[in-house]
């Protein structure tokens, strides 16, 4: 008898960084939605490279708005008959980032982003799946509108006829502590379904720490293995420039950790998209000596006067060099714009990171392609889940599925 496969339904799905975890683990999609028509092309790619025929994969990924009044019956349409196991997702994050509050005027309050969740609720509560996988940022926990806390709504309304947790001690963890060479700390809000009566501790409970942080105090590290850092993922990458586009680059990885066998083929090969942004003379100067000097802005422009930027102000965190020794800082979906965030720690390469580089950071394996122009990959990257931190929560998830024979 063939081993039994959970199948999900997948929401908000962007690339697929979150789907990419729960097919490592053999789970089956029955639908993607997706607003995005770059996103929706790189899902329907990453599909048949799984395997799904041409038919089932157009069928399969949705291209539309979910906030659609019909949006149960389009979604339906596709499932057929099925019976949904798990619905994955979490909607798009930019209104409850403390970043975004911070560059909006309203704080974000007049945003319709802060309602999206609803529409995940009510695909959930008319799927009616065994568990579910809400993901998004941890300014969830301190957004308010109107003086109430978003995040106590979003935990009522998942919580009609799913056991859900709000602890954020249990529901906030950092993808660096799963091996991701990359300090991202995000809410993940799991749920099961009440008749079902299991106790969701047991499901983050089995979402097993791998790795210390960086700020991780000694005594809480145990056996626990090093962080992953930037030079664990990208250490071994063709050398290139500002502005240079390698979208097929001869390569033969280094396969010397663990973070490289996860995303690297054997033996001789190419990589994708080695592709950055064309920086000017003066801004790859900067680079070049934040990098050689492992400076900080304000250290550049005390040292190095000539190199102020106009608008210091505005860019006074806006430059910061990705350390060979640490793991990066979160990955943004801002790099469609501009890589100063994301300097190259080798400063004789003087520019940001490329796309392929910014893939690895967030863990996705070297074969995954992206659709559309440089600035589309960046924000399909910025925005994902990292494909290794969702297989630590897709393993989970199916030891709950198959442990108790749902």
């Amino acid at each position: 008898m063939s081993e039994k496969r959970y199948n999900f339904i997948d929401l908000f799905a962007g690339c697929g960084g979150l789907t990419e975890g729960f097919y490592k683990e053999n789970f089956q999609p029955l639908a993607h939605v997706e607003i995005d028509h770059n996103c929706c092309e790189t899902l329907k790619w990453r599909m048949l490279h799984y395997g799904y025929n041409l038919e089932f994969t157009n069928n399969s990924v949705i291209e539309t708005d979910i906030t659609r009044d019909d949006i149960n019956d389009v979604i339906e349409n596709v499932v057929g008959q099925n019976k949904v196991d798990i619905i994955i997702g979490g909607p798009p994050c930019q209104a409850y980032s403390s970043a975004g509050r911070a560059r909006d005027e309203h704080g974000m309050k007049k945003d319709p982003r802060n309602y999206l969740f609803e529409n995940y609720v009510k695909v959930l509560n008319h799927f009616k799946p065994k568990m579910f996988v809400f993901e998004n940022v941890t300014g969830l926990l301190t957004a308010t509108i109107n003086g109430h806390k978003i995040v106590e709504k979003v935990f009522e309304e998942l919580g009609q006829e799913y056991n859900v947790r709000l602890d954020p001690k249990m529901i906030v963890l950092n993808t660096a502590n799963y091996g991701v060479p990359q300090i991202r700390k995000r809410v993940i809000i799991i749920g099961i379904r009440k008749d079902i009566n299991i106790n969701v501790e047991e499901v983050y409970t089995n979402i097993v720490k791998t790795h210390f942080s960086p700020d991780m105090p000694d005594n809480e590290r145990g056996n626990l293995k090093h962080f992953v850092t930037v030079h664990d993922a990208i250490g071994d990458m063709p050398k290139i420039g500002s502005g240079e586009k390698r979208k097929n680059q001869k390569y033969t990885p280094q396969l010397d950790n663990d973070f490289r066998r996860w995303i690297c083929y054997e033996g001789e090969s190419s990589i994708q998209d080695n592709i950055t942004h064309r920086h000017n003379s003066t801004d790859v100067e900067r680079y070049m000596e934040m990098a050689k000097n492992k400076w900080t802005f304000y250290e550049l422009l005390e040292k190095r006067p000539d190199l102020n930027h106009q608008k210091t102000r505005q860019f006074n965190n806006s430059y910061a060099v990705q350390f060979w020794d640490m793991p990066a800082r979160t990955v943004l979906a801002h790099l469609s714009k501009d890589g100063n965030q994301f300097i190259h720690p080798d400063y004789e390469q003087g520019r940001s990171i490329s796309v392929r580089e910014a893939a690895r950071l967030q863990s996705f394996p070297d074969d995954f392609e992206f659709f559309g122009a440089m600035s589309a990959q960046f924000k399909q990257i910025g925005n994902a889940v990292p494909p290794l931190f969702a297989n630590k929560i897709a393993k989970s998830v199916l030891s709950i599925l198959k442990n108790y024979n749902l």
